[in-house]
């Protein structure tokens, strides 16, 4: 089963997108991670910036996946990222969840059209 925390459609013109992976550190409780989940689909209401988010937990369907979440964000321009990546919520957002990652993957890329 797969659980989406947040979907939502672009209302304002996506030009730039953001992939976030986390592996959880073993051992994480499921509620740290249902925290995690939780708290970082709430920052699309909380930075304006992020025209768009949906996330899940990783599925196995070949071999096992090397993160457990996946977080994906659009945003209108580059500066938007920017002050995503600044914002006190996302930073305040990072600091307290940082601490149950093993590792996290950042991608960002132009949305193709």
């Amino acid at each position: 089963m797969l659980i989406i925390y947040g979907a939502y459609t672009p209302s304002q013109k996506a030009e730039i997108q953001k992939i976030v992976c986390i592996k959880f550190k073993p051992g994480t409780p499921t509620t740290d991670v249902e925290r995690h989940m939780n708290e970082f689909a709430q920052l699309r209401r909380e930075i304006p910036q992020m025209v768009a988010y949906s996330g899940g937990k990783t599925l196995s369907v070949v071999g096992k996946s090397e993160y457990d979440a996946m977080h994906y964000l659009t945003f209108r321009t580059e500066d938007d990222i920017t002050t995503f990546q600044n914002h006190p919520k996302y930073q305040a957002f990072v600091k307290e969840n940082q601490a149950i990652w093993e590792k996290e993957l950042v991608i960002d890329a132009n949305i193709q059209k």
